[in-house]
C-alpha cells in the first residue's frame, strides 16, 4: 500500500510517495518564501503554503506513476492564521513560528508563566502559538477564527476543522494531561476554545481530499518535529533525535505519563494513537541552518558545504551563540541576540565560521544535558536528520560535545516519512508504530573523540557566553 506523505515546512514543501516497504517511488519539492521585516516580523502567504502542498503532492504522484491509498500531512507547528471558518478564506498573512512580535503578550502574562507551565507544559514565550494568536487577534479584531496554520490547511484540503494532539500541544492552550483545550489557558490569552479545531489522534481518518486527483483519505497528521521523532523510531522513553534545519530541534520521548521539566524545557505531546498519549521533552535552537545562511549573506562562506573545508578543531578562543532570533530553553530570552565572544586581533574568518558550527553543536549539547537531567539518565545516542547533517565537521563536533554516539538517519525527509508512517497506521495498513516506520540503519555513526573533561570545559564556556547575552537582553 503506497502513501502520499507531505511535509509543509518553513522554506519548502516536500512530498513523497512511499511504498509499503519504505521505497521512495516519487518525490517533489515546492519552495515557499517566508518574509522577515522589522520588529521581529516573519510572515508567510497562506495561499502559497496551500498551493505548494498541492503542487508538490501532484508532482510526486506523477513521478511515482503509482496509486496511493492515503495521505499524511506534516505542518510547521507554531505558525498561525486568521481565517473565516464559513468560507475558508484566509483573512491575514500567516505569522511564522519565527515571528517574535508577540513578546508584548508574554510580558503582560509574566505573572501567569508558572501556571501556564503547569497547565500546558510550555514556558511562556512568543515562539509558541497562543501569544501570536492573541497578538494577531488584537490586530484584526473580532470575527473569523485564529488557529495554527494546520487548522486552515486541513479545512482547505479535507474539509475538516481539526488539529492533531501533537500540534495542539505547541499552542500553550492544551491541557497537557487531558490532551484537550484548556478553558483556563484560553481565558488567559483572551481566546475562545470553541474557536479552536477539534483535537484528533495523529493516526486516524480525518477526512477526504480531492486536491491530488480522485478522492483520498487523510489518515495521518503531525507537527514536523514529532513526526521526525516517530520516523527515527524513538518509541521508548529516553530515545532522542535532533533535526538540523532552519533551526535545530532536539526531542526525547518521555513515555505515557505527563513529565515535568526542572530544566525549563518544553514538555509536549509526542503523539496520540488510539486515544493513548505519549509525551516528549523538546529543546530548540532557533537558528541553525539559518545561521549558516546568514554567514553566506555576510560573504563569510559561499555555501554550507564550506563548513567542511575548515580545520575540524574547535579553536581556542572564538565562541558563537546562535541566538540570532532569540534564545529558547533554558533561557527563554526572546529578545536576546546572537554573538561571537572571545575575539582577538588574531581571530580569522575561519575562526568565526568554525565557531558558528561549534556554537550550534554546543547549544544542542546543552539541551541534551538538560534532557538527561529531566530523564535522570544519560542519552545513549542521538539520532540526527536534516540538511546540516551533511556537515561532518558539525556532526563530529556534536558527538564530541554530547559525549555520545551521533547516528545519521538515512533520509533527509524524516518529517515526511514520519507523517507517512502515521498515515499508514491510520489507514489500517500497519498495526504497530514499528511496523509503520519499518526497519532502518544509520548511514554513519560519529563517535566522540574529545575527552569528557575538554567537552565539559567547552560547554561551560559556551554557557557563560549564552548567559551573558541573555543578561544583555535583560531576561537572564
Amino acid at each position: 500500500m503506497n502513501i502520499l506523505a507531505i511535509d509543509q515546512g518553513t522554506s519548502a514543501t516536500k512530498a513523497l510517495v512511499v511504498s509499503a516497504d519504505g521505497e521512495i517511488l516519487g518525490e517533489s519539492t515546492a519552495p515557499v518564501d517566508p518574509r522577515a521585516s522589522a520588529g521581529g516580523a516573519v510572515e508567510q502567504d497562506p495561499q502559497e503554503l496551500l498551493d505548494s502542498i498541492v503542487a508538490a503532492g501532484r508532482e510526486a504522484l506523477r513521478l511515482a506513476g503509482a496509486p496511493v491509498a492515503a495521505v499524511g500531512i506534516g505542518n510547521q507547528g507554531e505558525t498561525v492564521l486568521h481565517w473565516d471558518l464559513d468560507t475558508g478564506r484566509a483573512l491575514s498573512t500567516a505569522l511564522s513560528w519565527q515571528d517574535r512580535r508577540a513578546v508584548e503578550v508574554t510580558r503582560e502574562l509574566a505573572d501567569e508563566a508558572d501556571r501556564l507551565v503547569e497547565l500546558t507544559g510550555l514556558p511562556l514565550d512568543p515562539y509558541f502559538a497562543a501569544p501570536k494568536m492573541t497578538w494577531l487577534r488584537r490586530q484584526v479584531g473580532e470575527g473569523g477564527v485564529v488557529t495554527t496554520i494546520d487548522g486552515w490547511l486541513n479545512h482547505q484540503l479535507a474539509g475538516a476543522f481539526v488539529t492533531d494532539a501533537a500540534t495542539a500541544s505547541r499552542t500553550m492552550l492544551l491541557d497537557l494531561e487531558r490532551a484537550e483545550w484548556s478553558d483556563e489557558a484560553c481565558a488567559l490569552f483572551g481566546l475562545d476554545p470553541a474557536g479552536q479545531p477539534a483535537v484528533v489522534d495523529c493516526a486516524a481518518i480525518v477526512g477526504e481530499t480531492s486536491a491530488f486527483g480522485g478522492s483520498l483519505p487523510v489518515t495521518g497528521l503531525a507537527v514536523d518535529q514529532q513526526a521526525a521523532l516517530f520516523a527515527e523510531s524513538c518509541f521508548a522513553a529516553g530515545e532522542a533525535k535532533c533535526t538540523y534545519g532552519t533551526g535545530a530541534f532536539i526531542l526525547a520521548t518521555a513515555g505515557e505519563a505527563v513529565p515535568s521539566s526542572t530544566s525549563r524545557l518544553a514538555v509536549c505531546v509526542a503523539w496520540r494513537l488510539d486515544g493513548v498519549t505519549t509525551y516528549c521533552f523538546d529543546g530548540q535552537v532557533y537558528t541553525a541552518g539559518a545561521a549558516v545562511s546568514w554567514l553566506e549573506e555576510l560573504g563569510l562562506v559561499s555555501q554550507a558545504a564550506d563548513l567542511d573545508k575548515l580545520d575540524s578543531s574547535p579553536g581556542e578562543e572564538a565562541i558563537f551563540v546562535p541566538g540570532l532570533a532569540g534564545l529558547a530553553a533554558p533561557f527563554w530570552a526572546p529578545e536576546a541576540r546572537g554573538g561571537w565572544v572571545g575575539l582577538s586581533l588574531a581571530t580569522t574568518r575561519d575562526d568565526l565560521v568554525r565557531a558558528v558550527a561549534w556554537g550550534i553543536a554546543a547549544q544542542v549539547a546543552a539541551l541534551a544535558k538538560a534532557i538527561e537531567q529531566d530523564l535522570d539518565r544519560p542519552l545513549e545516542r542521538l539520532r540526527v536528520d536534516g540538511g546540516l547533517t551533511r556537515s561532518r565537521v558539525l556532526m563530529q563536533a556534536q558527538a564530541d560535545l554530547l559525549q555520545a554516539p551521533v547516528e545519521l538517519y538515512p533520509s533527509a525527509d524524516a518529517t515526511a516519512l514520519g507523517v507517512g508512517a502515521f498515515a499508514r497506521l491510520g489507514s489500517g495498513a500497519a498495526a504497530t508504530p514499528a511496523e509503520a516506520v519499518g526497519s532502518w540503519q544509520p548511514v554513519a555513526v560519529f563517535e566522540p573523540t574529545m575527552s569528557a573533561d575538554e567537552s565539559g570545559e567547552r560547554l561551560a564556556r559556551f554557557d557563560a557566553a549564552a548567559q551573558a547575552l541573555a543578561a544583555l537582553a535583560g531576561t537572564a
